[in-house]
């Protein structure tokens, strides 16, 4: 389990995230208005709830500004750039899927005539 996750808890708010991350509540709302990627769900009260995922974003975005130094617009860049390569991926494997799957089902109708 990583740190930010020890509470073992599905919602955050912004002050527990703000603890967990280091950064400041002024600095998560605005970093919700400049990373369409960054979209807390709020509850009832409209107080904004954080997942895990939501964490994790936040801890790239701070990783990519403090660490690698960009400016707000290189982090958006940077992370569209990961977005686009993991859909990718996710796009090569679905296309090995399908094949898989097609291959299956040409042999189980192979075995099926075989035995009829």
């Amino acid at each position: 389990m990583t740190k930010s996750n020890a509470g073992g808890k599905l919602y955050y708010s912004i002050s527990e995230v703000s603890r967990i991350t280091g950064l400041e509540a002024y600095v998560l709302r605005y970093w919700e208005k400049e990373f369409d990627i960054l979209r807390p769900k709020k509850n009832r009260g409209g107080n904004r709830t954080y997942t895990q995922k939501d964490i994790d974003i936040i801890n790239r975005i701070n990783y990519l500004r403090k660490k690698e130094k960009l400016t707000i617009d290189g982090t958006r860049k940077k992370l569209r750039m990961k977005k686009m390569s993991e859909a990718k991926t996710s796009a090569t494997s679905s296309a090995r899927t399908r094949t898989l799957i097609g291959q299956i089902r040409k042999d189980i109708e192979d075995l099926i005539e075989d035995f009829s």
